[in-house]
């Protein structure tokens, strides 16, 4: 067990679950956030109820700094980026993971922390978590079988693999950092467009509109392909029906709130790559500009975009 204390920026659904599974593994964890959000972690801790690892309380220690020198885990939503960016720069980490959808939060994490060993990796999982405040604990909910972290090859020797190993996720190495990304981005494209566009999980979403799932799914993997990662749009889909029926992008919270949530971040990152590789993308870029509309309206469409 390292003596080397690690830091978990973002204590939201994907956050604390792994906080939490790492203090379960016997790791030194302390959660990082916002003053309100910190301090009621700090008195509070939370609950975790997950069908993969059970049921179990984690008494946390929270802070709103990084602790110098630490093993930082960077779990944040997109637009979290920049403040995590300002916490790395202020604690020169020894290591930092990040936990993020797409591909390019990894410029400023990288740049705000010159010193240390920097890698993007990816998680999946179905989690949520309830509003922080009140009384009692908020709840991190793990639902499935599912916690896969992938991480670069050159990042399999770092001290937060190796401690991430021992939550019981499942890990794996993936080849570059750009292959780990685009790998994840193009499932995760395909996934929460589609069933932020239905607002209902992927076994119905993929055949609402069979010519509409056919085209984006050729899209998505146009990118991916042009990045580096080979793709087909029945690939895509083959991944996609393998799923749960009822899975859900975790963008169809924010978008049914009338918040953005990680659109751009998601669907915008493919669209400005496929602009630097000449790609058309129309459906795409309808799909992407109707859900933007919608969410800035404050409600969702009632059709989609053909």
């Amino acid at each position: 067990m390292s003596d080397v204390p690690v830091a978990v920026v973002g204590p939201g659904a994907i956050g604390g679950l792994m906080a939490a599974l790492l203090q379960r593994a016997g790791h030194d964890v302390t959660v990082v956030a916002r003053e309100a959000t910190a301090a009621h972690i700090a008195e509070h801790g939370l609950d975790v109820v997950s069908d993969m690892f059970g049921s179990w309380h984690a008494p946390l220690a929270a802070s709103t700094t990084v602790p110098r020198g630490a093993q930082v885990l960077v779990a944040v939503k997109a637009d979290g980026v920049a403040a995590a960016a300002d916490l790395l720069r202020d604690a020169d980490p020894a290591e930092v993971l990040a936990l993020l959808n797409g591909v390019e939060h990894m410029g400023p994490l990288r740049a705000a922390a010159p010193g240390a060993r920097v890698f993007g990796a990816t998680i999946a999982g179905q989690t949520r978590r309830t509003p922080v405040g009140g009384p009692d604990p908020a709840t991190v909910t793990h639902s499935f079988d599912l916690l896969t972290i992938v991480v670069p090859d050159a990042a399999a020797d770092l001290g937060l693999t190796v401690a991430l190993r021992d939550t019981g996720a499942v890990l794996q190495t993936g080849g570059t950092e750009a292959e780990v990304l685009w790998k994840k981005l193009r499932f995760l494209a395909a996934l929460s467009l589609l069933t932020s566009t239905w607002k209902t999980g992927i076994a119905d979403a993929l055949d609402r509109d069979p010519a509409l799932t056919a085209a984006l799914l050729d899209e998505i993997a146009a990118v991916a392909t042009a990045e580096g990662v080979p793709s087909t749009g029945a690939d895509l889909r083959g991944q996609l029906a393998a799923m749960p029926p009822l899975t859900v992008g975790s963008l169809e919270a924010d978008l049914s709130a009338g918040r953005p949530g990680e659109l751009d971040a998601i669907g915008g990152a493919i669209l400005r790559a496929g602009g630097r590789h000449g790609i058309d993308l129309p459906v795409l870029t309808k799909t992407v500009d109707r859900l933007a509309a919608s969410a800035a309206r404050g409600r969702r469409p009632a059709t989609p975009a053909g």
